[in-house]
C-alpha cells in the first residue's frame, strides 16, 4: 500500500510537471514565432522595394516597431548585400553613400561570395562597428546562410558570440537569415529575372530571449537549459539563473524538442525548489511506518522460533560432526604410529645397509632420528597455521626421509597457503613420501608445481610428484588408508583433483587445486624453490 502511494504521488508530481513544461515550450515558440515574424516584415519591407532601402528608410521603419518594448531580446535587424568575392564595389558605393564615409569589408575572406553588413539597427557604437562585416567568412554564419540560399525559409545559427568578430560586448546568441530576391530586368517586362541580392537577419541575445519569454507571470518553477542539437557543454545556448531543485524535485526531469528556424533545439525543463507535488507526501510515509511496524512485530515473533529451531539443529550438527573427527582423529594416530614406525625401520635398513660397522650404524640412524624429532617438533609448535609450499615440503620429506634433501629435489614457484590448505597438503606429502620411502628410490624423486592462471582469474596449484624406478611401478591391489586420507585431502578438502600413472619408467601423481581468497594468497617470484 505505501509502494502504490508513493508511485501515486511521483506520477502526480510528473503530470503536473508535464503541465508545466508544456506551458514553458508554448511561452518559447510564441515568443519566436513572433520574433520570426518581425524578420518577415523587414523582409516584406525590402521585398516591396525590390531592395533598394537607404539607411533613413531603415531606420524610420525600425523606430516605428518600438523593438526596446515589443521585442525584448533582439540584439537588432539587418540587411547583407550578396556580392563575388573580387566585385565588391557596388558594396562599398552603397556603404559610402548611407554612411557618408568609405567603410573597408572586414576580414579577409577566401570564399568565393561575400555578404557584408549594409544596414542595421540600432545604430548604437556597437551597431556601426557592424557595417562592413562579411558574416559569409565566419564558420558559424556561413553555415545558415549558405541554407538561406537554398530557399525562401529562414535559417538560424547555432550558438554565436555576439559583437566578438567586432571588438564590441559580447553576448551569447543567434541569428536568423531569409533570401532577399531582387528583379534585374526592367519593371516593364512581364517576366523580370530574379536573383539573390542578400539577406535580411535578425541577432537574438540568447539570455534576455529566454528570459522574457520565461519570466511572464505567473512565473514558472522551472530551471531550462536550451541546446543547439544535443545535450552537450559546447552546445548550450541558454541556462536559467535558478538552479533546479537537488532536493525532493531532483528525479524530476523532462525533455523537449522545438525547431527554431530550421534549427533543432533540445529543452531541457527541471523543477526549482518552488515546484511542489500535487499530494503531499505523507500519506506513504505513514503507511510505510505502519507496514514496518506490523512486520517488524511479525519479524520478532518469528526470528524466535526460528533461533529456538536453529540451536536444535546446530546441537545436532555439532554432535555429529564431533563423532566424526573423533573416529576421524583416532584412526589417524593409529596410521601416524604406524607409519613412524614403518619409517624407522625403513631408515634402520637403509642406515645398516651403508653402514661399515656398528658404531657407523648407531650414529647415523641417532642423526636420523634427531633430525626425525626436529622436524616434528617445528611442526607442531608451528600447528599448521600459514605455510610456504617448498618450506612445508622441505619440513615434510626430511621428517620422512630423516636427512637434507637433495638439490634439484624440488622446484617451483613460491606459494603461500592457509591453515586449511597447509594441514591438508601436509598430510598428504607425509602420505605421499612415506610411500616413496618405502617403494622408491628417495634419490629420484621430484617434486615440481606451479600456479596455471585459468580464464575468469581463477588460480590453481598443479603438483607434479615424480618417483622415478628401474622396474615398472605397479598399482596397488588394495587401497589402503593412506591413500584414502590423500584423496579425501586433495578432493573432498580442498576441492582439487589428483590422478595417479602407474608407468614402465616409476609413478607419475599430479594434483591440482584451487586457491582461492579464504584458502591463500599465491605470490610469484620468479625463482625456483631450490
Amino acid at each position: 500500500m505505501a509502494g502504490f502511494a508513493y508511485f501515486a504521488t511521483q506520477e502526480a508530481a510528473r503530470i503536473k510537471l508535464g503541465a508545466t513544461v508544456d506551458d514553458a515550450l508554448n511561452r518559447i515558440e510564441s515568443r519566436l514565432t513572433m520574433h520570426l515574424a518581425l524578420l518577415n516584415s523587414v523582409h516584406a519591407l525590402f521585398k516591396a522595394r525590390d531592395g533598394d532601402v537607404g539607411r533613413v528608410a531603415f531606420a524610420t521603419f525600425f523606430d516605428a516597431l518600438q523593438v526596446g518594448e515589443n521585442f525584448p531580446g533582439l540584439r537588432g535587424i539587418g540587411f547583407l548585400r550578396l556580392a563575388e568575392t573580387g566585385r565588391e564595389e557596388e558594396v562599398q558605393r552603397q556603404i559610402e553613400r548611407d554612411f557618408g564615409v568609405a567603410l573597408p569589408l572586414f576580414p579577409k575572406t577566401g570564399e568565393s561570395w561575400r555578404t557584408p553588413v549594409v544596414l542595421f539597427e540600432p545604430l548604437d557604437d556597437s551597431g556601426r562597428k557592424v557595417i562592413g562585416f562579411d558574416m559569409f567568412a565566419e564558420p558559424g554564419r556561413r553555415g545558415a546562410i549558405a541554407a538561406a540560399m537554398r530557399d525562401d525559409a529562414p535559417h538560424a545559427t547555432g550558438l554565436v558570440r555576439l559583437g566578438e568578430m567586432t571588438g564590441g560586448p559580447v553576448h551569447p546568441g543567434f541569428l536568423v537569415f531569409k533570401r532577399l530576391d531582387a528583379g534585374t530586368s526592367p519593371a516593364t517586362s512581364s517576366q523580370p529575372e530574379r536573383r539573390t541580392a542578400g539577406f535580411v537577419f535578425a541577432s537574438f541575445r540568447a539570455a534576455e530571449l529566454f528570459a522574457t519569454a520565461l519570466g511572464t507571470s505567473p512565473l514558472l518553477p522551472l530551471s531550462v537549459e536550451v541546446y543547439d542539437g544535443p545535450t552537450t557543454e559546447g552546445s548550450l545556448i541558454y541556462r536559467s539563473r535558478v538552479p533546479p531543485d537537488e532536493g525532493a524535485g531532483a528525479g524530476y526531469v523532462a525533455v523537449r524538442s522545438t525547431t527554431a528556424a530550421g534549427r533543432q533545439w533540445t529543452i531541457v525543463f527541471r523543477p526549482t525548489s518552488a515546484f511542489s507535488a500535487p499530494t503531499s507526501r505523507a500519506v506513504p510515509l505513514m503507511l510505510g511506518l505502519f507496514g514496518l511496524l506490523l512486520a517488524a512485530a511479525i519479524a520478532v515473533a518469528a526470528r524466535l522460533q526460528d533461533k529456538a529451531f536453529a540451536a536444535v539443529e546446530a546441537l545436532r550438527l555439532a554432535s555429529e560432526k564431533s563423532l566424526v573427527e573423533k573416529d576421524l582423529m583416532l584412526n589417524e594416530m593409529k596410521h601416524r604410529i604406524k607409519n613412524s614406525i614403518t619409517r624407522m625401520l625403513a631408515i634402520a635398513r637403509q642406515t645398516a645397509a651403508g653402514s661399515a660397522d656398528i658404531d657407523a650404524f648407531i650414529a647415523a640412524f641417532g642423526a636420523r632420528l634427531q633430525a626425525m624429532a626436529a622436524s616434528q617438533d617445528i611442526l607442531t609448535r608451528s600447528r599448521w597455521q600459514k605455510a610456504d609450499l617448498a618450506d612445508l615440503l622441505r619440513t615434510e620429506l626430511a621428517q620422512v626421509f630423516g636427512r637434507d634433501l637433495p638439490d634439484g629435489m624440488l622446484s617451483g614457484t613460491k606459494v603461500v597457503l592457509d591453515e586449511a590448505a597447509t594441514q591438508a597438503l601436509g598430510l598428504t606429502f607425509h602420505e605421499l613420501a612415506t610411500n616413496a620411502l618405502k617403494y622408491g628410490d628417495i634419490e629420484m624423486l621430484r617434486v615440481s608445481w606451479d600456479v596455471v592462471e585459468e580464464p575468469g582469474g581463477a588460480r590453481n596449484l598443479s603438483l607434479a610428484w615424480l618417483e622415478r624406478t628401474e622396474t615398472p611401478a605397479q598399482a596397488p591391489a588394495k587401497t589402503g588408508f593412506g591413500t584414502k586420507l590423500i584423496d579425501m585431502n586433495v578432493e573432498r578438502e580442498l576441492g582439487g583433483s589428483i590422478v595417479r600413472d602407474f608407468g614402465a619408467d616409476g609413478l607419475r601423481i599430479d594434483i591440482v587445486i584451487p586457491l582461492r581468497a579464504r584458502r591463500g594468497r599465491t605470490v610469484r617470484s620468479g625463482t625456483s624453490a631450490d
